[in-house]
């Protein structure tokens, strides 16, 4: 018997960017494989999702100046301090 179950196209979804980074449990990752095998619809949206990573890859890291980073960290900090921010 086995413990796999199977995933609708929404669950399948919610666990598609784990599944491509291989960061899901073999459980998982093999309801989702079996999910992509039968749904044509998430099979592309996997492919298509997949393709994007690959291009995003070949484009390569740009470092930045740390005058940038130190800035976009300050202005992280604002927005965290400000009362508009919701609870986590």
């Amino acid at each position: 018997m086995s413990d796999e179950r199977i995933l609708t196209c929404e669950e399948a979804l919610r666990f598609l960017a784990a599944y491509l980074d291989g960061e899901l449990e073999d459980v998982t990752d093999r309801e989702v494989e079996s999910h992509l095998a039968r749904c044509r619809g998430c099979y592309s949206r996997a492919d298509f999702e997949k393709r994007v990573k690959q291009q995003l890859a070949a484009l390569g890291r740009t470092d930045v100046r740390p005058e940038f980073t130190e800035r976009i960290r300050r202005l992280l900090g604002q927005f965290a301090a400000s009362p508009d921010t919701p609870e986590p």
